[in-house]
């Protein structure tokens, strides 16, 4: 009882933060930084990241028991998603136990194929059932993480049982605090 509490108050919270705080507009400038990411996605393929910043869990998303990093723990983030992130300073506000998969996708928006995306999780997934899917698995996306994404067929490229984490950081480049980003692993973080 006490956790959904908190997690309706950090809902609560967010939404507030969300509708002071969100810009239209972003700057989409690709910096040189951008080849250290492991992911294939460059600056203009992330210029489409619509982020859903609303700290909404998906429907049988469990909370992690014993996370490497608990909530309101401070960590740097290793890894760039999106322009800014990489180096960052973040603080963790939800770790769940599910399984994550690194997918490729044609957009149903139209625009370019997005090869290799990391995360969408499990739970973000039409029809999921219990089981992980395995590599080569056709899916309907019901994550929102990009424009074109909610709705498209996508093909499983990898597969990692693991704690996933939302955080929210400051951007390395000065943009605004990005509140509730979804969703990075235990590899992708360090210890501040």
């Amino acid at each position: 009882m006490t956790k959904q509490l908190f997690l309706k108050g950090l809902l609560t919270v967010s939404s507030i933060a969300l509708l002071s705080a969100c810009s239209s507009e972003e700057n989409d400038t690709p910096n040189s930084d951008s080849s250290t990411m492991e992911s294939s996605m460059n600056m203009e393929e992330m210029e489409g990241m619509e982020h859903d910043d609303s700290g909404e869990i998906p429907e049988g998303l469990e909370e992690a028991e014993n996370p490497t990093y608990e909530v309101g723990e401070t960590v740097i983030l290793q890894q760039g998603h999106t322009e800014g992130m990489e180096g960052a300073e973040a603080t963790i506000v939800g770790a769940f136990d599910t399984t994550a998969y690194e997918i490729s996708y044609d957009p149903t928006n139209g625009g370019e194929r997005e090869e290799n995306h990391r995360w969408v999780i499990h739970e973000e997934i039409a029809d999921a059932g219990e089981e992980p899917f395995e590599p080569g698995a056709e899916v309907t996306l019901e994550a929102k993480h990009m424009e074109g994404m909610e709705g498209a067929t996508a093909t499983i490229e990898d597969a990692v049982t693991t704690t996933v984490y939302m955080v929210d950081y400051q951007p390395t480049d000065g943009g605004e605090v990005v509140r509730n980003h979804k969703w990075l692993t235990e590899e992708e973080l360090a210890p501040k």
